[in-house]
């Protein structure tokens, strides 16, 4: 059974006793090998600042403190520039989960903390040093998406991740997909795996968000999220004809009448169908056309790094040669002017990244230096 805590905003009086738990948490860092993650931070200082602010809270059992965390409700000032990748929602207004510490002896802090974040946040930033492997491990189990590097006041880098909790979904459906369908991603390919999707799915729903504000649709958020979420299920089967089995998976998964119609199912299923990049042909609704949008999730370093790591799984006996000319290929074939990819949404954030990467592959000399770097890691 979990251990009962309970939440309540730090206070003065907490003080003392909020720096022997930053102080505990400290030396388990060390211990694990993480020696510079919270040199001199965070000190009284601060601490009494995000209790002025409302941002600290305390986690207690059974009357006693054994955990603190901040809370920020603003933008976070780091957060502005992000490299080796992109927030999956840059929209929805988010909460930044800092300070995270505890008790000896106690667990289920962590969780406490996340959920109580995600309760109130339909967007949770979070970030922490790459030799935090307890922190890495938490973040990880908690369904968060790695987004890439952020870098902290004095310089330091540090892996960011972000979760979207998607408030306007009914919760029984959202239970669902994440409980027996977002873990079959596990198991794909590299480009199919978790992060990808749950990008896909925060890009569905800014989009949808993004047109409901312009009054130019009336979308069913529910339709919106479970597309994204089985868009690629059928890669189970392959990749080459994964979209047609995706369509297939939805109208079986006798599991979704509980919240959809037949009319909505088969709509789902085409767009499922419809998402794939290669195809010739629009998307036969507004549905289809957002996950195809989505699926784009056009990143310029992303989309390269996406392209190598196809090229090394299904064609290991390619050197290192051959593997390049493989990915300037593709690349070309799908993303440069002329190529195959189609946008149907105007104005979304996809529109301008494509133009990013169309630079990046006219300059072949960047984006040889770019493949080299991902090649080595």
């Amino acid at each position: 059974m979990a251990t009962a805590y309970s939440i309540r905003p730090a206070d003065r009086p907490d003080l003392e006793h909020i720096m022997q738990l930053i102080d505990h948490s400290r030396s388990i860092m060390r211990a694990v090998g993480n020696a510079s993650q919270w040199v001199g931070y965070p000190g009284p200082d601060l601490i009494g600042s995000d209790m002025a602010r409302g941002i600290g809270h305390v986690i207690l059992q059974g009357g006693q403190i054994v955990g603190y965390f901040a809370l920020l409700l603003d933008p976070e000032p780091t957060y502005a520039y992000i490299e080796d990748g992109q927030w999956i929602d840059d929209t929805t207004p988010y909460g930044t989960l800092h300070r995270l510490a505890c008790a000896p002896g106690v667990q289920g802090i962590a969780r406490s903390a996340f959920s109580f974040a995600e309760e109130r946040c339909a967007s949770v930033r979070v970030d922490t040093h790459r030799d935090n492997p307890i922190m890495l491990h938490i973040i990880a189990g908690r369904g968060y998406t790695r987004c890439g590097v952020v870098y902290m006041r004095d310089g330091s880098p540090r892996e960011a991740f972000q979760k979207m909790t998607y408030p306007m979904v009914t919760p029984s459906l959202l239970n669902y997909v994440e409980a027996e369908i977002l873990p079959r991603y596990n198991h794909f390919d590299a480009a199919h795996r978790p992060d990808h999707i749950q990008t896909v799915m925060a890009q569905s729903m800014e989009l949808r968000n993004m047109l409901e504000k312009q009054g130019t649709a009336n979308l069913n958020p529910d339709m919106v999220y479970t597309i994204a979420a089985y868009h690629d299920t059928g890669v189970v089967e392959g990749r080459e004809h994964h979209h047609l089995v995706s369509g297939r998976i939805i109208r079986g998964d006798k599991q979704l009448t509980q919240w959809f119609t037949p009319d909505e199912i088969e709509t789902m299923a085409q767009a499922a169908e419809d998402h794939r990049a290669s195809s010739s042909a629009m998307p036969r609704s507004l549905y289809g056309q957002i996950v195809a949008e989505a699926d784009r999730d056009i990143e310029p370093v992303t989309i390269v790094r996406r392209t190598i790591q196809y090229g090394l799984s299904h064609y290991p006996g390619l050197d290192r040669e051959a593997q390049w000319q493989r990915t300037l290929q593709h690349l070309h074939e799908k993303y440069a002017e002329g190529g195959y990819l189609k946008l149907y949404i105007p104005c979304s954030r996809n529109a301008r990244q494509l133009e990013k990467l169309r630079q990046l592959i006219a300059d072949t000399d960047r984006l040889r230096a770019l493949f080299n770097s991902l090649v080595q890691k």
